[in-house]
């Protein structure tokens, strides 16, 4: 990812989920090494940044989120990713 396309993911979920650019990295540290197949680290993870952004996860959308991370069936661009969170 260049540094022109990170900043403007990181203004980006700034600007949305009120999480600075540091905490952002601080949970990135945290996971560089995470089993993203294991159910249990993605749920906590999920859980985690629902808390920092202060947006409450119905469980409906937690287990969806959760399904698709764990079966690496993850849309990577910001215009799904949005349209998923929204529904």
């Amino acid at each position: 990812m260049g540094k022109d396309s990170q900043n403007n993911l990181f203004g980006h979920i700034e600007n949305n989920a009120n999480i600075s650019s540091n905490e952002i990295l601080k949970v990135a540290d945290s996971v560089k090494n995470a089993d993203f197949s294991d159910e249990k680290t993605v749920r906590k993870l999920v859980r985690k940044l629902s808390k920092m952004a202060n947006k409450p996860l119905p469980k409906a959308k937690e287990d969806q989120i959760v399904n698709m991370i764990t079966k690496q069936n993850m849309p990577m661009d910001m215009n799904t990713l949005q349209k998923m969170l929204k529904k």
